[in-house]
């Protein structure tokens, strides 16, 4: 089968879990199908790079450059046009054209289009089956920031929140299939037939994400892209609310908030026992160099990549119920869960104090995801609802 996917980021530089899950989805499904790719980059220079390596997956690669400035200036669509401010954001007349040209080049068997924001481009075309993943539900995500945000911003977010769940569901029609990462993402796409959204889970590459031997500078760890929102809010939490409980029975605790493109919020938290690591070559450094990793995150959906990876190199961790809502571990088996600052910090210095308790739920987690998160079998599941009727 020949399927055309449209990507509104490169799928390099695994930073972001839509870039992680659509590289892990070209990369299976190029074994048994021939795939063309259209992308959005904002990085110019990076496109002859990222089109050589994507090309071991593609038959064809077409990233289309953007200028954030444009991007921006597509914004003030969204008072006129009634949708979405992401989906003005990553829409451009030229890209539609080249998009359009590609589709009547190649003729595509099948169109994946990875995200909402980029269903406005196809979600026209009736002669070629389609399928969007919505990934995770995003006008939650967005009501849980307005939720948390200060007041100046709440109405934008409580704005953009509203527009994204009526252009949830109105996308869902102009789709043959949809997708979406759990269940309880699927259950917040307010649509009457929202049961038929097909669960495709993301993987982990324990291939790669495995046990590490490496001194432990750090007690404790917590990872991701540190400029968007959820983490940045996380990290704050983590530093301002939780560690200095901590530090009343655990003087010596240290944290590393690892990730790129810290936001100057996140820069600002670093202190004698704070330390902000910027981009990492390898993530998995910042996993094995601590003791516990913590993600006791209260806004954000679907299920965070950074759990997954922690568990497959054997470090325990310690999340909320809302990350676990998208993980399914066992509470008390696989990990610990905690919501409020006395939770986390309790749960923290249990898991410091008792190393048995540590390595049990570690090695317990590590065989969880084995079993449960395979990249292989997810997309085996995407290329099912792809190929039915």
């Amino acid at each position: 089968m020949k399927i055309l996917f449209l990507l509104s980021r490169v799928p390099l530089r695994l930073e972001k879990g839509d870039k992680l899950r659509a590289f892990y989805q070209l990369k299976e499904l190029s074994k048994r199908h021939e795939l063309i790719l259209f992308a959005l980059s904002e990085d110019p220079d990076q496109i002859p790079e990222a089109t050589a390596e994507l090309k071991k997956y593609c038959s064809e690669v077409y990233l289309f450059p953007v200028s954030k400035l444009k991007a921006l200036g597509n914004l003030a669509k969204a008072f006129s046009n009634n949708k979405p401010a992401q989906v003005n954001y990553f829409y451009h007349p030229v890209a539609q054209q080249q998009i359009d040209q590609i589709i009547r080049k190649h003729q595509p068997d099948h169109i994946f289009c990875q995200l909402v924001r980029m269903s406005e481009y196809v979600r026209h075309i009736k002669t070629i089956p389609k399928t969007l993943d919505y990934m995770d539900a995003f006008s939650k995500g967005m009501a849980r920031r307005a939720e948390i945000a200060p007041f100046y911003l709440k109405p934008a977010f409580t704005f953009e929140s509203e527009r994204l769940k009526a252009y949830e569901t109105e996308v869902f029609d102009d789709f043959e299939h949809t997708t979406i990462i759990s269940g309880q993402d699927r259950n917040l796409i307010d649509h009457p037939r929202n049961q038929e959204i097909a669960i495709v889970p993301n993987g982990i590459d324990t291939d790669f994400f495995h046990p590490l031997e490496r001194i432990k500078n750090f007690e404790l760890v917590f990872a991701g892209n540190m400029s968007y929102a959820p983490n940045v809010d996380t990290a704050v939490f983590l530093v301002k609310k939780v560690l200095p409980l901590v530090l009343e029975k655990l003087p010596e605790t240290r944290l590393l908030l690892a990730g790129a493109t810290p936001s100057q919020r996140v820069l600002t938290l670093q202190s004698e026992n704070v330390y902000v690591s910027g981009w990492m070559d390898d993530i998995r450094e910042a996993y094995a160099s601590a003791r516990v990793f913590v993600a006791p995150m209260s806004i954000g959906t679907g299920v965070q990549n950074k759990v997954l990876e922690a568990m497959a190199m054997k470090i325990p961790c310690i999340i909320s119920p809302l990350v676990n809502n998208g993980v399914g571990a066992a509470e008390n088996e696989h990990l610990l869960l905690a919501a409020t600052p006395e939770e986390v910090a309790e749960q923290i210095i249990k898991l410091l104090s008792d190393q048995y308790l540590a390595e049990n739920l570690a090695q317990k987690a590590y065989d969880f995801v084995r079993k449960n998160y395979d990249w292989k079998s997810a997309v085996a599941q995407l290329e099912t609802v792809m190929l039915s009727e």
